[in-house]
């Protein structure tokens, strides 16, 4: 069976919340990808980040987003062949939509599948390994892609400023 790896995109500056929100998140979206993947790989940039699997800093990670995603590719291990890709400011990522996505590219590879909601593409992503060395900095956004409906399992979510975060992450007073 294929080998699969994950890159979680924590880079950013998170300048719309204010804070380094990657900080708070990321616990929550290491705990939805555990098990299911062979290897996790976390990619810094703005902040530095320590949590309990490999983080990666990438110095270019302003370029973009896609900057980001070449340098959680390059450091994922030689057998991957193909890498989840999800983001820190997702919370709500559900672990089944994960599996999902994978076992759609797993039936039917490809380059590039990912979850939709509504019909619109989100995360999680799987990218294979073909498709890795196409990334350009501006991200994933124009490549076309496979689409797996999860509108069943809830979207990942997008926690841009403070009063998009999950209640369960609100501070009580």
């Amino acid at each position: 069976m294929p080998v699969v790896g994950a890159v979680v995109l924590a880079a950013g500056e998170a300048s719309r919340f204010g804070a380094p929100k990657q900080l708070l998140l990321l616990p929550d979206v290491l705990e939805r990808l555990s098990g299911r993947v062979a290897e996790v790989v976390v990619v810094a940039g703005a902040y530095p980040v320590e949590v309990g699997v490999r983080v990666v800093h990438c110095a270019g990670w302003a370029k973009g987003p896609g900057a980001s995603l070449r340098c959680g590719l390059e450091a994922l291990g030689d057998p991957v062949e193909a890498a989840v890709v999800v983001l820190a400011d997702g919370p709500d990522l559900s672990p089944a939509a994960v599996d999902r996505v994978v076992q759609a590219w797993r039936d039917e590879p490809g380059d590039v599948v990912a979850a939709s909601y509504g019909g619109k593409r989100g995360h999680p992503l799987v990218l294979g390994r073909a498709a890795w060395t196409n990334v350009p900095d501006e991200g994933l956004r124009g490549i076309a892609v496979r689409l797996v409906p999860c509108d069943d399992l809830g979207a990942p979510g997008d926690v841009d400023r403070p009063e998009d975060l999950p209640e369960r992450f609100r501070r009580r007073d």
